[in-house]
């Protein structure tokens, strides 16, 4: 899962920052960022992930599969390097190894358990908060630059945040017939296409990174305390310690990313504009 949405984060913010930048809440985006076969190709990788994700969560707790989401940040930042030449700066590179490091806490801290069902209230919630994401999403999308990715990439967290909550008890679920029949598998398909629209305009605004970071940062926290308080999500004893210490500094390693990151697609982009206007004006 760590990898399949490490490789789509990069493959779809390519995509994206090829994309003219839309200043409204625009589903058409997700039309035009699909005939680009790179953003194609990432979204294939991040529907392998979300699948296992999706599996994982049938008995891991939230706060480990929603931490374990943001690892690909990792992944990203480092094929990042080593095929498109970002620039990694050294906070960056100790910010990753914080953000691994919570992780292995969090997988030594999360004990298996199945998940309780939502109920009626908890149904309710989630389409309430699908309406609340969608609209606060059209006034953010009027934002520019880092506070635009910052901000989208905030709401695409929650959504996908609210989309975890609702995959954890509709993966026990007994059945094909149960599994179809549950309001829960529609309200995870709404959020997943918001999030999905959000995510994709907050990487037209910044870098990959910052985006990435900031839909992490915003969809751990909501899942994680909803699992815990709701869902059945468990601890070993004596090791609770453990898990907030390797969620606290999973969460403030993902935070500090968006402080240090750099917005290399733009740049990558104004440059190769830059390059064809000056190949233009030697034609001319």
């Amino acid at each position: 899962m760590i990898v399949a949405y490490g490789i789509a984060n990069l493959l779809q913010s390519v995509a994206a920052a090829r994309t003219t930048v839309h200043h409204t809440f625009d589903p058409g985006l997700l039309l035009r960022l699909a005939g680009h076969r790179t953003y194609l190709v990432g979204l294939l990788c991040q529907v392998v992930g979300f699948v296992l994700a999706f599996l994982a969560r049938r008995d891991l707790p939230l706060f480990l599969v929603q931490a374990s989401v943001a690892a690909g940040l990792g992944v990203t930042a480092l094929l990042g390097v080593l095929l498109l030449k970002w620039r990694l700066p050294a906070a960056e590179v100790v910010l990753l190894v914080l953000l691994f490091g919570g992780i292995t806490a969090l997988v030594l801290a999360a004990r298996p358990a199945p998940s309780r069902q939502l109920g009626t209230a908890g149904t309710v919630a989630l389409l309430v908060a699908l309406v609340g994401i969608a609209v606060l999403g059209f006034f953010a999308v009027r934002l520019h630059g880092a506070p635009g990715s910052v901000a989208l990439g905030s709401l695409a967290g929650l959504a996908f945040s609210a989309a975890a909550v609702a995959a954890r008890p509709l993966a026990s679920a007994p059945t094909a017939e149960a599994f179809l029949g549950n309001p829960l598998l529609y309200l995870l398909v709404g959020h997943s296409v918001v999030g999905q629209l959000l995510l994709g305009l907050a990487m037209q605004r910044g870098s990959t990174t910052a985006a990435v970071a900031a839909m992490d940062a915003a969809g751990a926290v909501p899942a994680a305390i909803v699992g815990l308080l709701l869902l059945n999500d468990k601890i070993w004893p004596g090791r609770e310690w453990l898990a907030a210490a390797g969620f606290l500094v999973t969460l403030a390693a993902v935070i500090g990313l968006t402080r240090y990151a750099e917005p290399q697609h733009h740049h990558a982009v104004a440059g190769d504009r830059k390059r064809a206007m000056v190949g233009a004006a030697r034609v001319g």
